[in-house]
């Protein structure tokens, strides 16, 4: 059997790749009958996404305990599911003030394949292992391999690799029973379905993607002490829209009137987490970064130290 043949077979046998006789007419449907099947065919994806929220919850936990020893999350897929991880790794840092390599995506065939197709470059394990390599992996890192087929060589090399350096893994498709998976410490296959448009999986499965990437990278910030309750109390305020939602915060964490919360922020050098502390703590700027220190980031914790 030639390659070409091999791989064909191998799709006839993915969900994400099925085709629906149903709507091998779709093309002469009424503009918005085709918008209505789509819209519910998008429905569906939160629900298939539920069906995996037990193992998501196992990897965030698993996930969380290493970042907390300065441990790094690193995404690597091709394709669609490789511009998601990177897309949810660069929202992290203005989201949740995270050092820029704490939070990584990588993309086969570089950061030019995030515009442009690069052929060839999902098929190779070895440059998934180059990739990692130079990030110099270890046994407190984890690496999630994004695959809506769970076949793509690029990302479960970068699973293979990152198991043989001890790091945690973590393998999310969109088939079941894929190897993406089964190469991972945890496996998280979220099954949507056949795609309307034949294994078009930007779609359903790169919907699916998303709203576990979301899930990941936020309930294990959430772990980490990056938010007082539901709100985002390192965020970065890097332009006028987040100077302003900053002292919203403030003011939602505190109650605190405007004039106490901007000599807060002063005393903070603008740290959103310090000055809700100097207000609810009663605590001096430096005081409040020395205890924000010693409960590694945790507000919570650091409020029950001066209460």
């Amino acid at each position: 059997m030639t390659a070409h043949a091999d791989l064909r077979a191998q799709l006839d046998t993915l969900t994400t790749e099925a085709f629906r006789p149903e709507l091998a007419e779709i093309d002469r449907l009424p503009t918005l009958e085709i918008t209505r099947l789509m819209n519910a065919e998008d429905a569906t994806v939160p629900a298939a996404v539920a069906a995996q929220l037990e193992r998501i919850a196992a990897a965030v936990d698993a996930i969380a305990e290493r970042m907390a020893r300065g441990g790094r999350l690193v995404y690597a897929g091709a394709g669609t599911a490789g511009r998601l991880g990177v897309l949810d790794a660069s929202e992290c840092p203005p989201t949740f003030n995270t050092d820029p390599a704490q939070v990584v995506g990588l993309i086969a065939g570089g950061p030019g394949a995030l515009v442009t197709a690069v052929e060839g470059a999902e098929d190779s394990r070895e440059l998934a292992a180059e990739d990692l390599t130079a990030l110099a992996l270890t046994a407190d890192d984890t690496v999630i391999g994004v695959s809506a087929s769970g076949r793509t060589p690029y990302a479960i090399g970068a699973v293979e690799f990152a198991r043989s350096r001890g790091a945690l893994t973590v393998g999310l498709s969109c088939n079941a029973g894929s190897a993406l998976a089964a190469a991972a410490d945890h496996g998280i296959e979220v099954v949507v379905g056949p795609e309307l448009l034949t294994g078009s999986t930007r779609l359903k499965a790169g919907t699916a993607q998303k709203l576990v990437l979301n899930l990941i990278s936020t309930v294990t910030m959430i772990r980490l002490g990056k938010t007082y309750g539901n709100l985002m109390v390192d965020v970065r305020a890097t332009n006028e829209k987040l100077r302003a939602r900053s002292r919203r915060i403030v003011a939602l964490a505190t109650g605190a009137p405007d004039a106490e919360i901007e000599a807060a922020l002063t005393a903070t050098g603008g740290e959103v987490k310090d000055a809700v502390l100097v207000l609810l703590g009663g605590v001096d700027g430096p005081t409040a970064a020395r205890l924000l220190t010693a409960s590694r980031g945790h507000l919570r914790e650091a409020l029950a130290v001066v209460r």
